[in-house]
């Protein structure tokens, strides 16, 4: 039997037999490393630049998608007094919104830094695992890490759009 070649960078690929929080965190990471990946290599000034008429950039989907991971993992899973979970009104076009300063190495960390929150986060909890969220009532971390999966690959996907109208850089990972 030939022993098939596994691109390791390929999560879902490799956890493909692994039990349901296996394929959820390796669906997960991919997107995550997804993301990072389509920002790579830019200047500050080629990931904020506006290419479509929202205020989607390259770095603000970095933004966003530190809001997201704060937003469903610490905030719901680990409140804090004071630091309530942002509902989809309050943050919609604010989260996109780059602030001065903001730099694609620290936003980068920033992102990073949150995605490694969310997995200690949800490392300490099992699937069903119920907490309470203010538009939807309870939720699961299994429904939040399907949720996860879809909105990070959905930006990944627009990423994906703008780093190859930024410099023409195409690629499936």
């Amino acid at each position: 039997m030939v022993t098939p070649t596994i691109d390791p960078t390929l999560g879902p690929v490799v956890a493909r037999t692994g039990d349901e929080r296996a394929i959820l965190d390796a669906f997960l990471d991919f997107h995550r490393a997804t993301v990072l990946r389509r920002v790579r290599g830019l200047s500050d000034d080629d990931a904020t630049r506006r290419l479509v008429p929202s205020l989607t950039t390259l770095a603000g989907l970095l933004r966003h998608l530190t809001l997201v991971e704060t937003n469903w993992f610490a905030r719901l899973f680990e409140p804090e007094p004071g630091r309530p979970h942002l509902t989809a009104q309050s943050e919609a076009d604010a989260s996109f919104t780059l602030r001065p300063g903001d730099t694609l190495a620290a936003l980068t960390a920033a992102y990073e830094s949150a995605c490694a929150r969310s997995r200690t986060v949800a490392a300490r909890f099992d699937l069903d695992h119920v907490v309470p969220q203010p538009q939807l009532g309870e939720v699961s971390l299994r429904w939040v890490l399907v949720h996860l999966i879809e909105e990070t690959a959905r930006h990944a996907g627009h990423a994906d759009i703008l780093r190859e109208l930024t410099d023409g850089e195409t690629g499936v990972i």
